[in-house]
């Protein structure tokens, strides 16, 4: 969040700006679009009370509020850089390699 957003006390990450009016359905969409390119990295998110959590497969778990949290955590999980719009990470969901 930048930092002025954070002076004013807003806490909504633009990604979620209409986050409000989804339904379950819609949040459970996102969710798996958003495991197609987890993934690769070996992690998977679920919708969970409002929130997200990340996990990897040897069990370690984040919660994340809001998508743009979801890569930084990525990262802290899978310990190394998780870059969703690289070439291979691409052709790994484009192949259905997403580990789902």
């Amino acid at each position: 969040m930048c930092a002025l957003c954070g002076a004013f006390g807003v806490a909504q990450h633009w990604s979620d700006a209409p986050a409000r009016a989804f339904t379950g359905a819609e949040r459970q969409h996102r969710v798996a679009i958003a495991n197609r390119f987890l993934g690769p990295f070996g992690l998977t998110l679920a919708d969970w009370a409002g929130r997200y959590t990340l996990a990897s497969r040897t069990g370690a778990t984040a919660i994340v509020d809001n998508f743009g949290q979801l890569w930084l955590e990525a990262e802290r999980l899978a310990g190394r850089p998780c870059d969703p719009l690289s070439a291979d990470t691409i052709a790994a969901v484009e192949r259905g390699a997403g580990g789902q």
